[in-house]
């Protein structure tokens, strides 16, 4: 087959199906922002998107379809270019909903199968949308502004022939007849890549190195803000820091938003610290930003408790890729997580706003580790069992996709 991949920031989600498929020896071809420099696994041509950014007064509840749709505008385009200038014409397209790119290909392509990768749909109610009070009393303007995000998205799906979703929950997200479109089906965690290792070791920015055994808590998120826990849990760390002299806290994340308001002043990881920040030693509390994947996975090889929080929102693959390095996991009792950890059975899980909870639940972790082996040992067999890239969910994306071949 040919098989076109679409995502702005390619490879993103195909990071090892497109390789596989091109393995496998269909013709693959990625079409991703001019913007993306990304490595791939497989050829990439890019288009260059500038559109101006449209009047928030005038466009008001559409101007997020806007974008998105302008967006799609210019990705048709590229296609019409590919199609005739160059003869292109793929049997399927693969392409992320997320920011409109797939929205008017099949109007380039109509004989094409269209396949989405259905990450989330937003809802006014019920999900992210003031989950936290604390930094959501928008009330009901943001119940709207939500529902309203969710038009590319719909759209998107209507005009595909089937949809792709990491995690029930995510799936789940959309409403019954989009649902019916879309199969589950996760990325996948390389286990032989990120696996224990008592050799591993992570060295701080002031030269000490942290080795497996060591009392070490860690929080990883790409940016330190609300959507992940940040403001919990460093106002649960004091208590935590007070009861275990030795422990080091590790946080990795940059200063930026992923998600949600950035706050009126500053980065959320200075207005939490200038909260609590009397409150800390400092010296122990290391705040690394982002850092390369090595230096990730070497981290969650010795991290001897690992907090993740999410708000009801898209589940990282740094929670699942921690339980696969053998760290005991620490998680926010919210739908993306229950999916995967079961409290007392391969993980631990803490109301997200009990600040007093995570407190307690962290140093209990940190100060006996052997009775929580049982359950880092569980946590990487869930991710063998159930994520495991090889043998479980890149097979299952390769026949995703092989099923819409072109008939002889």
């Amino acid at each position: 087959m040919k098989i076109l991949f679409v995502h702005q920031n390619f490879p993103g989600q195909f990071l090892h199906l497109a390789p596989e498929l091109a393995r496998r020896g269909h013709e693959c071809l990625a079409l991703t922002d001019g913007t993306n420099m990304r490595e791939a696994p497989i050829p990439v041509l890019r288009y260059r998107h500038d559109t101006p950014l449209p009047d928030p007064q005038a466009t008001r509840l559409g101007r997020n379809y806007t974008q998105m749709s302008d967006r799609g505008v210019t990705v048709a385009r590229a296609g019409v270019q590919l199609r005739d200038q160059r003869g292109y014409r793929p049997d399927v397209i693969f392409g992320h909903s997320g920011w409109g790119e797939t929205l008017f290909l099949k109007e380039v392509w109509p004989e094409a199968k269209l396949l989405i990768y259905a990450e989330f749909y937003y809802r006014g109610i019920g999900q992210d949308v003031a989950f936290d009070p604390e930094f959501d009393r928008r009330g009901f303007d943001a119940v709207m502004i939500a529902q309203g995000r969710a038009a590319h998205l719909g759209q998107a799906l209507l005009h595909a022939d089937a949809g792709l979703s990491p995690t029930l929950w995510q799936a789940s997200t959309y409403p019954p007849p989009l649902r019916r479109m879309i199969e589950v089906i996760h990325d996948g965690v390389d286990t032989q890549a990120v696996a224990p290792d008592p050799g591993a070791g992570f060295a701080l920015p002031d030269g000490r190195v942290l080795r497996p055994g060591d009392e070490v808590l860690t929080f990883v998120n790409r940016n330190l803000e609300p959507y992940r826990g940040y403001h919990v849990f460093l106002r649960a760390l004091p208590a935590v820091l007070a009861a275990r002299p030795d422990a080091q806290v590790v946080l990795v994340g940059g200063d930026g938003v992923s998600y949600g308001p950035a706050p009126a002043e500053g980065t959320w990881k200075e207005r939490v610290l200038a909260e609590v920040g009397d409150r800390l030693d400092l010296s122990r509390l290391h705040f690394v930003g982002r850092v390369p994947y090595d230096r990730f996975k070497a981290l969650m090889q010795v991290s001897r408790a690992h907090v993740y929080m999410t708000y009801p929102f898209v589940l990282s693959w740094s929670m699942l890729e921690a339980m696969s390095a053998g760290a005991l996991v620490i998680g926010s009792r919210t739908a993306p997580v229950e999916e995967v950890i079961r409290h007392g059975m391969n993980g631990l899980l803490v109301d997200f706003f009990d600040v007093k909870g995570w407190s307690e639940v962290m140093t209990e972790a940190l100060a006996d580790p052997d009775r929580f082996r049982p359950l880092r040992d569980a946590a990487r067999g869930t991710i063998l069992s159930r994520y495991d890239l090889r043998s479980v969910c890149l097979p299952r994306m390769v026949e995703f996709v092989e099923r819409f071949a072109p008939r002889a």
